[in-house]
């Protein structure tokens, strides 16, 4: 007659027991008899509320869902000849992304006779991964991609981590607000 070794609804051993007396128990205990080790010798069976631990293992998993970071990539534009003033405004919007935890994609656009200086875009895109340095590294190193040269720069800091840190500081903030 085939056996099961039974657990109890709170976790505790029961024993060897047949699979009939085992749904038996079940029965009287208005649970469901379920198998949680099939290829364990005997099989392993618990009593429990079927529905109910589907219920709970839905909402942990549902939990991890709404605590999970999502990776995006951010992509800023640049031309060759930009301008000092624009560089350092496109600059601060890499700072901004990489602290968020974000990927950037930088692209550098190359019209006309530009195509012909691509060590141009590829001194730009070496100055702007060597001023960021300390947010982020080099994920992809600069390639051309016909009229576009691009690199993607990766945080050192990750998506949660960026998110506690800000969640902290404004914490933080409030406190020291309302003190």
């Amino acid at each position: 007659m085939p056996e099961v070794r039974l657990v109890g609804p709170n976790g505790e051993q029961v024993g060897i027991v047949p699979i009939a007396k085992a749904l038996e128990l079940a029965r009287e205990a208005d649970l469901d008899l379920v198998e949680v080790a099939p290829t364990a010798r005997p099989p392993v069976a618990k009593l429990m509320d079927y529905g109910k631990f589907k219920y709970e293992s839905a909402m942990k998993a549902r939990e991890a869902r709404k605590n999970q970071a999502h990776t995006v990539i951010k992509e800023i534009k640049l031309r060759p000849k930009i301008d000092p003033h624009d560089y350092e405004t496109k600059k601060g919007h890499v700072v901004r992304f990489l602290k968020a935890g974000d990927k950037v994609k930088v692209t550098i656009m190359f019209r006309g006779r530009e195509q012909s200086r691509p060590e141009l875009g590829f001194r730009l895109l070496q100055r702007l991964a060597d001023d960021v340095e300390e947010l982020g590294f080099v994920e992809s190193r600069p390639k051309q991609d016909g009229r576009n040269m691009i690199m993607v720069i990766g945080p050192h800091k990750k998506k949660a981590e960026a998110r506690a840190e800000r969640a902290a500081a404004r914490a933080q903030k409030s406190r020291s607000g309302s003190a």
